[in-house]
């Protein structure tokens, strides 16, 4: 079976998605971790991603609908988008991405 290519995007202020990645490597998945500080570097993390060959991006809890829709809008249909789920997010103030940045 081959080795899953994933990616995890969370939201930070003063995140760059240009810096602030890392991946971790296990015998059957390496899990590139993103930091992004808004919905448009958001996007731009996930073509990176894609562009790194990764096949499955989850979003943390702070992606509301709306930014949910922005990444899976940005990236090809082949690439799986889940979501962490919170109703708030504790660290984004409790609210949602959606309430943050639209």
């Amino acid at each position: 079976m081959a080795k899953l290519e994933a990616g995890f995007i969370f939201l930070a202020a003063q995140a760059d998605y240009h810096s602030d990645f890392k991946t971790v490597s296990t015998p059957s998945v390496n899990l590139t971790a993103i930091g992004a500080q808004n919905y448009d570097d958001a996007v731009k993390a996930a073509q990176f991603l894609e562009n790194k060959g990764v096949k499955a991006i989850e979003l943390c809890g702070g992606f509301g609908i709306m930014g949910t829709a922005k990444i899976k809008a940005a990236v090809s249909d082949e690439i799986a988008v889940g979501v962490v789920r919170f109703d708030n997010h504790p660290g984004l103030d409790f609210q949602s991405g959606d309430q943050l940045f639209n």
